[in-house]
């Protein structure tokens, strides 16, 4: 039965465990609806099965990642959404029966954790090998990023110059004092953004960023990433950190609050003479009891092909994989900038080093 991202897949209420992912506040597709009707299309093989997606990305947007793949393929697409770590533990909880073929989630240390836990197993898939490079990707096969996201500088256009900016380093400097903004220390963002400095400069280094950040906070950390820029447009703080698109959300958004804040802050790439500016994946891999193997396979390949890079592209304002796929127009008005290229997999095995640094320092 095809679920949409509306709903819950009906079949949980039979299992044998109901976790806090669980059925609540959920209603079935109703007749007519688009993303439980795909299947249906003339154009689409007969009978070609299933597969039951674990989901942590809560974007509507990519219903037509789901609608365009089981138009092509026939296979329906039961949606399970949840954050991370609830999926990883219901498919704890589920054990050798859990019905997860395809596991995703928005950062490469969740990722990481998953394969570390035993939810996850290998593929071998020639297509996803040669489409998403190697820094984005398990190098044994366990899981695949399918969509980048920048960690940048966000500045209030009347009160800093991008001249004054230019590494995550620079901002633990004393000319900062009172002028940061950013999210807490359980945000896996942040984790992420310690642990490649972790991985890049050594535990000493890192600390003394971590606590130089920590003494030029504006404010105790708070909210959200859009809360963050909201912040910096207001001038409750000059700077904040974010990923780029909550920012080229509000630039296309139509309410007209939302696009005053996009018109009063900018966007500068960090680390631009170094490095590169901090880059993380969304990504997925093929769950370890999975009953749809093949299927789950040919999903995650359909997710490296151009027509949904340029879903993940235009709709989620994530910048693509597939080198040859171009951002939308609101990402790339923030123009042209050197990434890391650092390989992603340390950001999961240097988590528990970054959480235990910032717990130390006193990052709440």
């Amino acid at each position: 039965m095809k679920i949409s991202r509306r709903s819950i897949i009906a079949f949980c209420s039979g299992l044998a465990v109901v976790v806090a992912v669980g059925c609540t506040n959920q209603t079935p597709p109703v007749e007519g609806d688009t993303a439980a009707d795909t299947n249906n299309s003339p154009s689409a093989p007969a009978n070609a099965g299933e597969i039951n997606l674990y989901s942590a990305r809560h974007y509507d947007t990519d219903d037509a990642l789901y609608n365009n793949f089981t138009k092509e393929t026939g296979i329906k697409v039961n949606l399970i959404e949840g954050n991370a770590d609830e999926l990883i533990e219901r498919m704890k909880s589920e054990g050798k029966n859990s019905p997860a073929d395809v596991f995703i989630t928005v950062d490469a240390g969740r990722l990481w954790r998953a394969q570390e836990d035993g939810f996850l197993q290998p593929i071998s898939s020639e297509t996803l090998e040669k489409a998403i490079p190697a820094n984005l990707r398990d190098p044994k096969g366990y899981w695949f990023g399918f969509s980048k996201r920048a960690r940048v500088i966000v500045y209030n256009l009347g009160k800093v110059k991008p001249e004054d900016l230019s590494t995550y380093e620079a901002l633990a400097e004393p000319k900062w004092k009172g002028r940061v903004c950013i999210r807490s220390s359980d945000n896996i963002y942040n984790q992420s953004l310690v642990a490649s400095k972790i991985e890049d400069k050594g535990v000493e280094e890192a600390e003394k960023w971590v606590k130089g950040l920590i003494a030029n906070f504006a404010r105790p950390p708070e909210g959200n990433d859009t809360d963050q820029i909201k912040a910096v447009a207001a001038g409750q703080c000059d700077v904040a950190l974010v990923n780029h698109y909550y920012l080229a959300r509000l630039k296309q958004a139509t309410d007209a609050e939302d696009q005053d804040v996009a018109q009063k802050v900018g966007v500068f790439f960090p680390n631009q003479k170094e490095e590169g500016t901090h880059i993380n994946i969304s990504g997925g891999g093929v769950a370890v009891n999975s009953p749809n193997k093949d299927n789950a396979v040919k999903f995650l390949e359909y997710l490296a092909t151009p027509e949904a890079q340029e879903i993940f592209a235009n709709q989620a304002n994530e910048y693509p994989v597939v080198s040859d796929v171009k951002p939308n127009p609101a990402v790339a008005s923030f123009g042209e900038f050197k990434e890391s290229k650092l390989d992603v997999v340390t950001y999961g095995q240097k988590n528990p080093d970054a959480v235990k640094l910032m717990d130390r320092v006193g990052w709440k």
